[in-house]
């Protein structure tokens, strides 16, 4: 079980654990110097069971509340302290009200103090304590006079703890595992340390971890799960490991940062979560205002976008998404607490629903819909919704980090099938998925109707045409899918409906077959349309109308106006430039003039309707093939 304190300044949280102990917390000299705590202190005790209990002993000075924050984070049980000659007071509140946004489930109170006061006094200030908490979840919480100096009452508050830890059930240590760090130091012979509170997951020594959001890879060399030495730690424990990486140092390792299993490991600046703002704030929350967010041990400032109007009252709850300054890592279920700007106030929580936020149509019916399904406690209550909704599928492995939950452990509903796409798999509702070749199809015979002297469009155009919110991925393995079936049918880069033709009359036909061995036999520099008309004796514009309508039967292709290549020569073309980036790693103007044999002009013009057509993208005055685009894969295996 891990234990903290929360309380007002000097109403003897340390002294108390001392008295409940016997041990001194991890107390730095300027603390000690000053008789405040103002970082962290942690100490381990055995209450009677046997067993170590973690006590996280936090600081009540206000200007210290991000220390208490980074602390509170993975308690199990809050001991909250009030001076029964004090009462309560402000950090008294603002804590209680921290432990209310973080979910934390049980609460104990003591009246320290005790020793200073008669019986009168412990009776208003226990009548104060039961007022402050009347209308929240821990309502009705033990209180517990004593003091900490003669030792009366820390016997029966030591008994309620045992009691306590007895009740507590181990947390789960599915998942994957996460820590956040909230405090690193090195040792002489050792290394780099870093402690935290286990969030999920089990961890051994051997395991390789990712120190988020950094990225870098560390190996736990050794590990010590509630100050002791072990071999494993799990979900739920005070943890210390001992790190080593390339190049690894103490300065590397900051709180606020994570050690996550590496399938974790997803920084994320936009958070969707459900906002709750205090009924104690005086005014509303208006949207874009800038707020701290502490999340975990981290603490970011951000703005809140609000999603279901400009304005939250006080005591309100709402939809906000959080534009973080930094990049965090959270997953479904956080908890996480909002002060101002200037940090030094609370303003409200929340509990992260979508670490993963969009960044366009954010507040549209659907986005709300499937937030309203995310305010469930698991991933099995929300996905019906959220495949309803998802317009490109789910992504099984973004599912996976959002939930911290192994796809094996998923009990998928009725109807759902996963497509392959070249980016991974994505789970749709099988009767979405029949409805979105249907409205391919329809699609389809729709340009036709249109374009009747066009043999169709090609891919891109075709999305765009038909389905322009499906992401290229999705998009491809639906076409792939008509493509195998046979319900659409493709000529080159063309596709069309099976029974659909554009045929060239009696005296088109006549003219291209005197027109075609000129153009083969240009090759690579075949002649314009003007050289053609020249050396035929026929109108340029009866030749242009001509070619036209070749390249929309995907014969040719026309690179600029008045130039055209056959479709065999274009794929020798794209054949070179195979073969140039798999020898060069890149492709080059210069390069690609100098292999075709052709002038810089034409090698510029030859490029660059490969980068219109998709079948390669420019980066600066270097060209990549791209793998997935109809040229690359026709002419794969050619290179």
């Amino acid at each position: 079980m891990i234990v903290g304190t929360a309380g007002h300044i000097d109403h003897g949280k340390t002294a108390l654990l001392r008295a409940l102990t016997g041990l001194e917390g991890d107390r730095r000299p300027a603390e000690r110097a000053r008789g405040i705590t103002i970082d962290l202190g942690y100490l381990y005790a055995d209450l009677g069971d046997g067993q170590l209990t973690g006590f996280i002993d936090v600081p009540g000075h206000e200007r210290f509340v991000h220390n208490m924050l980074a602390g509170a984070c993975g308690i199990d049980l809050v001991l909250l302290v009030v001076a029964a000659d004090d009462g309560v007071m402000p950090q008294t509140r603002e804590h209680l009200a921290i432990v209310e946004l973080l979910g934390i489930p049980r609460a104990l109170v003591t009246l320290s103090k005790c020793d200073r006061v008669g019986a009168q006094r412990v009776v208003e200030v226990r009548e104060q304590v039961a007022a402050l908490l009347a209308d929240g979840p821990l309502a009705g919480a033990p209180v517990f006079p004593l003091s900490s100096v003669t030792g009366e009452g820390v016997a029966a508050l030591r008994t309620a703890l045992l009691a306590e830890a007895r009740r507590l059930q181990a947390r789960s240590a599915a998942g994957h595992f996460r820590l956040a760090v909230d405090r690193a130091f090195s040792v002489a012979g050792a290394g780099v340390v870093a402690t935290g509170t286990a969030f999920a997951g089990q961890v051994r020594i051997g395991d390789e971890l990712l120190l988020s959001p950094a990225g870098l890879r560390v190996r736990v060399r050794g590990l010590h799960a509630q100050n002791r030495a072990a071999q494993s730690a799990r979900a739920g424990q005070r943890v210390a490991l001992n790190i080593a990486g390339e190049r690894l140092t103490v300065e590397h390792v900051q709180r606020g940062d994570w050690l996550l299993a590496p399938a974790l490991h997803a920084p994320t600046t936009r958070i969707d979560i459900d906002l709750q703002l205090l009924a104690s704030e005086t005014r509303e929350l208006a949207h874009w205002t800038p707020v701290h967010v502490h999340l975990g041990a981290q603490d970011v400032t951000a703005r809140i976008a609000l999603l279901e109007g400009e304005r939250l009252a006080p005591g309100g709850r709402g939809f906000a998404q959080l534009l973080l300054n930094a990049p965090a890592h959270a997953v479904h279920g956080d908890r996480l607490v909002l002060r101002d700007q200037s940090a030094q106030r609370t303003l409200g929580g929340g509990r992260v629903l979508d670490p993963f936020a969009p960044a366009r149509d954010r507040r549209s019916p659907a986005r709300l819909a499937q937030l309203a399904a995310l305010r469930g406690e698991d991933l099995e209550a929300a996905l019906p919704v959220l495949l309803e909704t998802a317009s490109n599928g789910l992504v099984p492995q973004a599912l996976e980090r959002q939930f911290n939950r192994a796809p094996a452990s998923w009990r998928l509903p009725d109807g759902v099938q996963e497509v392959l796409t070249r980016q991974g798999p994505r789970l749709f509702l099988s009767d979405r998925w029949t409805q979105l070749l249907a409205e391919l199809h329809a699609a389809l015979a729709r340009f036709h109707a249109e374009q009747p002297d066009e043999l169709g469009p090609d891919r891109d155009r075709l999305r765009r045409y038909a389905l322009p919110q499906l992401e290229r991925p999705v998009f491809i393995a639906l076409l792939e899918q008509a493509l195998a079936a046979g319900s659409i049918q493709a000529s080159g880069p063309w596709l069309h409906l099976p029974d659909h033709r554009v045929q060239l009359s009696a005296e088109d036909e006549a003219l291209r077959s005197r027109l075609w061995p000129l153009l083969e036999a240009g090759g690579f520099d075949p002649p314009w349309v003007r050289e053609l008309a020249g050396e035929l004796q026929v109108e340029e514009a009866a030749v242009r109308l001509l070619l036209r309508k070749l390249a929309r039967l995907g014969l040719l292709h026309q690179v600029v106006k008045d130039l055209f290549y056959p479709d065999a020569s274009l794929r020798r073309l794209a054949t070179e430039a195979r073969r140039l980036q798999a020898e060069t790693g890149t492709i080059r103007a210069a390069s690609f003039r100098d292999r075709i044999g052709i002038g810089r002009k034409r090698g510029i013009q030859i490029l660059e309707y490969f980068d219109r057509i998709g079948f390669t993208r420019r980066y600066g005055n270097e060209r990549k093939i791209r793998a997935d685009s109809a040229l690359a894969l026709m002419t794969e295996g050619e290179g």
